[in-house]
């Protein structure tokens, strides 16, 4: 009996417990926490060295106000890489499928920004609700569509993360379980259809990593226009 191909998606639980907060919590194991030496090994260099060239990057269009958020932004970036990186693994559960999850990092860290704007520049920030130069009948429909896009901000956040990752995890079930069943019978199609597997794995990491920088990035540009 073949199994639901969203029963991968399921939260795991042990004994009624669920698993997913041991997902949440490994990755922050695996990280090597730097030493009071005067060098690191080469594993904290290179890791350092990462962590400081992303968030010379990510804060580079952002004001000096916004620098503040530096360490939550990297901390969020390597997070969800590992996440979704740790998800491709088999056996594994990958929490940023749930939307749930995906939400709870989403409007928090918006309505943050929304918050910094309202109290540090507020006539600025209620500026981006109506373009300069609108003809006086558009100015209640401009005013009421800029609002509906500013609260939708956070949910596309979600969605494009949860979105992504559960339509790689599902292309990569369905194409694994068609070259199972084409082994015995068309060995060369199965082969093929292998061939096609790895490559899609090594565009499915690439989206898992592209998926994380995308999100923090979106943050910060949010954070931008708020500070």
């Amino acid at each position: 009996m073949m199994l639901n191909f969203f029963d991968q998606f399921m939260s795991p639980t042990l004994l009624g417990i669920p698993l997913i907060t041991l997902a949440l919590t490994l990755p922050w194991i695996l990280f090597p926490t730097p030493t009071t030496r005067w060098l690191n090994n080469r594993m904290l260099t290179l890791q350092g060295w990462f962590i400081n060239r992303f968030t010379q990057q990510l804060l580079l269009p952002v004001n000096l106000g916004g620098h503040k958020w530096a360490a939550l932004l990297a901390s969020l970036m390597i997070f969800l890489i590992t996440l979704n990186m740790l998800g491709l693994l088999p056996y594994t559960f990958t929490p940023t499928t749930q939307l749930s999850l995906n939400m709870g990092f989403a409007v928090p860290l918006w309505l943050a920004t929304v918050i910094i704007g309202m109290r540090n520049q507020p006539t600025h920030t209620l500026g981006h609700l109506l373009p300069e130069g609108t003809p006086a009948p558009l100015i209640p429909v401009l005013i009421i569509i800029e609002t509906i896009s500013l609260f939708i901000r956070p949910l596309a956040l979600g969605v494009r993360l949860t979105a992504n990752l559960t339509a790689g995890h599902l292309l990569i079930q369905l194409i694994a379980t068609a070259a199972l069943v084409l082994l015995p019978l068309m060995p060369t199609i199965a082969a093929l259809t292998t061939t096609l597997l790895f490559l899609l794995t090594l565009l499915e990491i690439a989206v898992a990593m592209i998926q994380a920088y995308v999100f923090v990035l979106l943050l910060s540009l949010y954070l931008q226009e708020n500070t």
